[in-house]
């Protein structure tokens, strides 16, 4: 099942939580935040260990309500790093809806304001990683759904510090299991510490052989004892600088995303862009729709393709220029139909995303509509930008215009290509229609292969999606009567209206790759890929390590017609690679869009 199952969920008469799968409870109404504070809060030395240091992370076995994460804010709060970050970083095999951590959060009072903003951006149910980030507390939460010998391995992050609050050993095997000890270790910094109200044998065992100096303590409440643990290497981990100096190569919608992250997470942030301002390029439509690509199949690519929606979700919410829509998607053929009906008997979202309608279509209730010329600005506000600047990037010296910077990103789509010949942009020529009705109407969208929106008085459709020979793009009739012609079947009523306005055409390039799949990553050393090709070769073609990446330059492109979608999730990504944060994303997924895939390709090929 792609959906994650929820816990069977019974409540006891004082209100404590109980899933009954496991028979056990999440915590007792009478002292649960008292032994959060003193098993895990206390266990693990805080809050004098995050003291003085720019970046903290704890990682959690167990997410349940989201006490723990509520317990640790709160001490954040009152006694956190003045200039610091703290990444909590959690697994879960059984999410629970909001509405039912609401209530089970609502014994606390003094949790309140906490339990009602992460409430209100309560993780969506679906397999995979989601991040939720509040800047302003300089905190992100990153929460890792699915069983846990799947989404353990599949992590990439380094743990300052462990909380282990699974259910019982004895009622919830997987959580404790032996391989997870191991796992726990590859992702713990030295001295890392660990905290669990938990003193069974085997837990001991399995921490000591992995590397953990355990030791017993005294419990908390009626548990005599508890255990406290501590990594013990001799590798160094180095702590990221907090005066990190970055270079965005483009301002459109990739651009804005990284310099909204980054920015939020302490970077100081200079955006080069050759147009004269905002919302001029690819991403300068009036209107954009943001849906989901759902694929019948539990593939890789359909995963992450979820998981950037999700991501869009979460980053876009409440920003000016973005309004909620539903989509009406119908199939375009049968083929299509075919994958929407596999699609809806093992759907990987809940019904409080999406849904079956007449026809045989889907209902997406999550999408949205943005308009470009509001979102982008506001994602660029306290930033610096230079417009109708073009950027000249000495890789070797990792400068632009002269200028050193820490690290450089390049996110200029289809400009890619100029800066290195070894990996392959596709241009695709996209062009809508649109003009402005005398009839307001709420934000709503139509889909079926073309789009049609509305919002406001603007109504919009389109889009083509076809070869570019590289000249300047261009609208054309043939490209508009395509659109007209999707729009006669999308909304005969918007047809007509047309036909009395004064309907205007916009083209713009897509950058896209021949596998669909953005490039998302460190910038690839061809010279040192094409140097170890025979060594590559025995390894099945997969390059891993900084040996193969040119350090401090990085990649956001390739989007192609999901630009919107992809952005926010890219830029999730990239800002925690050059923090050291817990990457939002899975080991499988980064693979699947690192750029030197590009470079394997052809030298596996005999291209290069």
């Amino acid at each position: 099942m792609r959906l994650p199952p929820r816990p069977e969920l019974t409540w006891k008469q004082d209100g404590t939580p109980v899933d009954e799968r496991v028979g056990d409870v999440y915590y007792s109404v009478e002292d649960g935040l008292a032994e959060s504070r003193a098993v895990f809060l206390h266990g693990c030395g805080l809050p004098e260990a995050w003291l003085g240091r720019a970046n903290y992370t704890i990682a959690e076995l167990g997410f349940g309500t989201g006490l723990n994460f509520l317990a640790t804010w709160q001490m954040w709060r009152s006694r956190g790093s003045t200039d610091g970050w703290l990444n909590f970083v959690t697994f879960e095999g059984f999410p629970l809806d909001a509405d039912d951590a609401a209530r089970a959060l609502s014994h606390w009072s003094e949790l309140s304001e906490l339990a009602e903003q992460l409430c209100a951006r309560w993780p969506i149910r679906a397999k995979g990683v989601q991040q939720i980030t509040w800047p302003r507390e300089r905190l992100s939460l990153t929460l890792h759904t699915g069983p846990i010998e799947e989404t353990l391995p599949q992590s990439a992050f380094s743990a300052d510090a462990w909380f282990l609050d699974g259910f019982s050993p004895a009622k919830n095997e997987a959580m404790w299991a032996d391989a997870v000890f191991p796992l726990m270790a590859e992702r713990s910094k030295p001295g890392a510490r660990v905290a669990t109200f938990t003193v069974a044998g085997a837990v001991r065992r399995g921490l000591s052989e992995a590397g953990f100096e355990v030791e017993k303590k005294p419990g908390h409440g009626r548990k005599r004892e508890r255990l406290e643990a501590r990594f013990v290497s001799e590798h160094a981990h180095p702590e990221q600088s907090t005066t990190t100096r970055i270079a965005i190569i483009g301002a459109g919608i990739a651009g804005a995303c990284l310099a909204r992250q980054l920015t939020d997470r302490g970077a100081h942030v200079t955006v080069y862009e050759q147009a004269s301002g905002p919302a001029e390029g690819t991403s300068g439509n009036p209107l954009a729709l943001v849906m989901p690509r759902l694929d019948a199949g539990d593939t890789e690519q359909a995963r992450l393709l979820v998981d950037a929606y999700l991501s869009s979700q979460h980053f876009y919410r409440d920003r000016p220029g973005v309004e909620p829509a539903e989509t009406t998607h119908f199939p375009r053929d049968d083929t299509e139909a075919q994958r929407f009906q596999k699609l809806l008997a093992d759907p990987p979202l809940g019904l409080e995303q999406v849904e079956a309608i007449r026809k045989g279509g889907l209902l997406h209730k999550a999408s949205m509509i943005l308009r470009p010329a509001t979102l982008i600005p506001a994602l660029l506000e306290n930033v610096e930008v230079r417009w109708g600047e073009r950027a000249e990037i000495d890789v070797a010296n990792r400068s632009v215009n002269d200028t050193r910077f820490d690290a450089i990103i390049l996110a200029a789509g289809r400009q890619l290509s100029e800066i290195t010949q070894a990996l392959d942009l596709i241009g695709r020529l996209g062009q809508i229609e649109w003009y402005e009705s005398d009839i307001e109407a709420p934000p709503s969208a139509i889909a079926a292969g073309h789009y049609a929106l509305a919002s406001g008085t603007k109504r919009l459709w389109g889009a083509t999606f076809a070869d570019h020979d590289g000249g300047v793009p261009a609208a054309s009739d043939a490209a508009r009567a395509e659109n007209e012609s999707a729009l006669d079947v999308l909304s005969p009523y918007w047809r007509g209206e047309a036909r009395k306005a004064t309907v205007r055409s916009r083209a713009g390039v897509r950058a896209t790759t021949a596998d669909r799949l953005p490039l998302i990553g460190a910038f690839p050393n061809t010279q040192a890929l094409m140097k170890d090709r025979q060594a590559l070769e025995r390894a099945g073609w997969v390059a891993g390590g900084s040996d193969y990446e040119v350090e401090g330059i990085y990649l956001a492109g390739g989007f192609g017609s999901r630009g919107f979608t992809w952005a926010p999730w890219a830029a999730g990504i990239l800002t925690a690679t050059i923090f050291d944060d817990p990457v939002p994303a899975r080991i499988e997924s980064m693979r699947a869009t690192v750029p030197n895939r590009q470079v394997l390709r052809k030298l596996k090929r005999n291209l290069l």
